[in-house]
C-alpha cells in the first residue's frame, strides 16, 4: 500500500486519452475455419471476435506516435516534462522506444523519456510514475503510452489472442477525466506463467497456470484493499479488470460473485464489464494497452457513466506484477472523448484473408545492416507516423 505525503491532497490523474490500431484485422471465424476449430470456441469461449494485425511499417514506435499525435496541443508539447512508453515488444536492447516517439511527437528536449518493461503491467507503473512526478513537478505534464504487438505464433494455442494498437494517455493536475487516488494496492513475485526470451519473436506461456496466477493475485489484492476500506463495492460504478482476452476477465470478476459481494454490485460491475470489452473484442490483445484500452471502451460506450462515479482498475502483468487502484470520474469527462472517431477506426479496417494475414505476420526486418524500404500500410489521416525502412541496422521513421 502506498504511503500518504501532503501531496496527496492534489488531484492528478488521465486528462485525455486516446488510442491507435493498425487497419488490417483477421475475423477470428476465418481463423477457427482455417485451424479447424469450431467458431463458438473463439467466439465464446475465449470471447473475441477479430484481431488487429500490424504490417511492418506500424511498429510499437510507430502506433505509439499516432496514438498520441491527435490529442496534443502545441503548449502541451512544451509541458510535457516525462514520457513513458511501456511496452513488451520492445524494438531495443538498448535505447529507450520513448526517444524516437519523441522525436517524432516533436516534442520538448527538456523531459525524461524511458521504456517501461514488465509484461502487461508496464503501462500501470507508467500511470503511477506519471502521477507522482505531476504532483511534484508544478506545471508539468506527463505522457504515457502503452503500445504492443501481441504474437505467438501461426497455429499455436496462443494465435487466437493476438492483437497490436497503442493507447496514449495525458496525466495532468486537475486532470478533466479521471482523478486518480495516491493509495493503490500492488504485489510482485516471480513466476514462470508467459515469457518471450531474447532470441524468440513470439511469446510462450503456460496459459491455465497464468489465468491462476492472475486470479490469485486480484482476489488478495481485491481482499486487502476491502480489508482497509477502499474496495467498498457499494461506492463503486465499474471494476476494470486486465483483458488479453475479455473471457479472461471474466474469469478475474467472477470470484466477486456467489455472495462474495451483493447481488446488486455484482450486477452491476457485470454489466459495466460488458461495456468496457467491446473495443478489445475487436483489436485482440494489446498487452500494456489492454485495461486502458478497456477505460477507453467504457467511457465511450457505457452512457449512463456520470461525473463522480468511482472505477476500479486491476492491472495485471505475467511474471507477475499486479496492481489494483481507483479512480473517479471527473465533470465534463465526456468532452474529452471521440467515440465517433473510434469507430470509423475501427469499421475502416481492411479484413484480411488467412494468406494475407499469414504473410503479413511472417514478414521480416533486415537484420544485416542492407538496406530495406517499406511501403506505407496505412495512408489514413489519424496515421502519420510509420516505419519508412532499415539502414545500416537503424530502423527510420517518418
Amino acid at each position: 500500500m502506498k504511503e500518504t505525503n501532503a501531496t496527496d491532497n492534489i488531484k492528478v490523474g488521465i486528462d485525455k486519452i486516446n488510442f491507435y490500431t493498425p487497419n488490417h484485422y483477421l475475423d477470428l471465424v476465418d481463423l477457427a475455419e482455417a485451424r479447424g476449430v469450431d467458431p463458438n470456441k473463439f467466439l465464446i469461449g475465449i470471447g473475441q471476435s477479430k484481431m488487429s494485425v500490424a504490417a511492418l511499417d506500424q511498429d510499437i514506435v510507430a502506433m505509439a506516435a499516432n496514438a498520441a499525435e491527435p490529442m496534443l496541443t502545441d503548449n502541451e508539447r512544451q509541458e510535457i516534462g516525462l514520457l513513458v512508453v511501456a511496452t513488451e515488444s520492445g524494438i531495443d536492447q538498448s535505447k529507450a522506444a520513448a526517444l524516437f516517439v519523441q522525436d517524432l511527437l516533436r516534442l520538448s528536449a527538456n523531459l525524461r523519456a524511458i521504456e517501461i518493461k514488465e509484461a502487461c503491467y508496464g503501462a500501470t507503473a507508467g500511470i503511477q510514475l506519471a502521477c507522482d512526478y505531476v504532483r511534484s513537478h508544478p506545471g508539468r505534464k506527463a505522457l504515457v503510452i502503452a503500445s504492443d504487438i501481441a504474437r505467438y505464433g501461426l497455429a499455436t494455442p496462443g494465435e487466437v489472442t493476438q492483437g497490436a494498437g497503442s493507447v496514449a494517455m495525458l496525466v495532468t493536475r486537475n486532470p478533466e477525466i479521471l482523478a486518480i487516488e495516491p493509495e493503490s494496492f500492488y504485489e510482485s513475485r516471480s513466476t514462470g506463467d508467459f515469457w518471450r526470451p531474447n532470441y524468440s519473436t513470439v511469446a510462450f506461456a503456460r496459459g491455465k497456470f497464468s489465468e491462476e496466477v492472475y486470479v490469485g493475485m486480484f482476489e488478495e489484492l481485491w481482499d486487502k484493499a476491502q480489508e482497509l476500506g477502499s474496495a467498498n463495492p457499494e461506492s463503486l460504478q465499474a471494476l476494470l479488470l486486465h483483458i488479453p482476452f475479455s473471457k479472461m476477465g471474466r474469469k478475474g470478476l467472477r470470484t466477486l460473485g456467489n455472495g462474495k459481494i451483493d447481488e446488486a454490485d455484482y450486477m452491476r460491475l457485470t454489466e459495466r464489464f460488458e461495456q468496457s470489452i467491446v473495443y478489445g473484442k475487436e483489436v485482440g490483445n494489446i498487452y500494456t494497452g489492454s485495461i486502458y484500452l478497456a477505460l477507453l471502451s467504457l467511457l465511450e460506450n457505457d452512457e449512463s457513466l456520470k461525473p463522480g462515479d468511482r472505477i476500479g482498475l486491476y492491472s495485471y502483468g505475467s511474471g507477475s506484477v499486479a496492481e489494483l487502484y481507483f479512480g473517479t470520474l471527473q465533470p465534463g469527462y465526456t468532452q474529452r472523448l471521440d467515440a465517433q472517431t473510434h469507430r470509423a477506426m475501427l469499421d475502416g479496417r481492411e479484413r484480411l484473408s488467412m494468406s494475407e494475414y499469414e504473410a503479413m505476420f511472417s514478414a521480416e526486418l533486415v537484420r544485416d545492416g542492407s538496406e530495406q524500404d517499406l511501403g506505407r500500410s496505412d495512408h489514413a489521416a489519424n496515421a502519420p507516423h510509420y516505419l519508412a525502412g532499415m539502414k545500416a541496422h537503424e530502423r527510420q521513421y517518418r
